[in-house]
C-alpha cells in the first residue's frame, strides 16, 4: 500500500502496481519453490495490533472441533484466502494481493490454508503436506493444532457452500475433506 484516504464514509487505498501472473500450484511447477519462500516470509509477519479484526478462532467459532479453539490462537498476520487468484508470480517471487480477509492467527495458518489449494491443483494430501513442511512455522506447528485446523477449514467451507452455493466450491471442499481425512488417518 502506498497511501490511503478517507472521505465521505469511504476508505480509498492506493497500491503499487506489480506485474505478474497467477502461479501454477500443480505438482512439479517452478512456482512451488517461490511459494514456499513466500509462506516462510509471511509466517514471520506479526499482526498489526492497531488493526482490530477478529482472530481466526473467533471467526470460525463453533466450527472448530470441541475444546480445540485455543490451538488456533496466534498473533501473526494471516491472509486466509490463499487462492492462486490472490497471488502473483513475479520476477521477485510470489506476492499476495487482496488482504480483505486478513486476521490474526497462528504463524503457520497461511501455509495450512495453502494445503487444500495444493490438493486442488493435483497434489495428494501427503505431497501437499510434504511441501508445507518445508515452511519452518508449519513444520514446528503442533500436529493436533494442524489437524484441528484441517477439520475446521473443511467445516467452514461446507458452511459457506450451504449459505451461498458457488460452482467453484465443490472441488475445494473435496480437497479440504481429503486433507482432513488424511490427517485423521495418519496423524493421530
Amino acid at each position: 500500500m502506498l497511501w490511503q484516504a478517507e472521505a465521505g464514509g469511504w476508505l480509498l487505498g492506493g497500491y503499487e502496481y506489480i506485474p505478474g501472473r497467477h502461479p501454477d500450484l500443480a505438482p512439479g511447477s517452478a512456482d512451488l519453490g517461490p511459494l514456499v519462500d513466500a509462506l516462510g516470509v509471511m509466517s514471520a509477519a506479526d499482526w498489526p495490533e492497531e488493526v482490530g479484526k477478529k482472530p481466526l478462532p473467533v471467526r470460525w467459532g463453533s466450527l472448530i472441533p470441541d475444546g480445540r479453539a485455543h490451538l488456533l490462537d496466534g498473533r501473526a498476520l494471516v491472509h486466509t484466502d490463499m487462492s492462486p487468484l490472490n497471488m502473483l508470480a513475479t520476477t521477485n517471487g510470489i506476492r499476495l494481493v487482496d488482504w480483505a480477509l486478513a486476521c490474526p492467527g497462528p504463524d503457520w495458518a497461511d501455509t495450512a490454508f495453502t494445503v487444500p489449494r495444493l490438493i486442488h491443483a493435483g497434489h495428494t494430501a501427503e505431497q501437499a503436506e510434504t511441501l508445507a513442511r518445508r515452511v519452518p512455522a508449519y513444520r514446528g506447528a503442533s500436529p493436533a493444532a494442524v489437524s484441528a485446523f484441517a477439520s475446521a477449514l473443511h467445516a467452514v467451507w461446507e458452511s459457506r457452500e450451504r449459505a451461498d452455493p458457488l460452482p467453484h466450491r465443490a472441488a475445494l471442499i473435496a480437497a479440504a475433506a481429503a486433507w482432513a481425512q488424511y490427517r485423521a488417518l495418519t496423524v493421530a
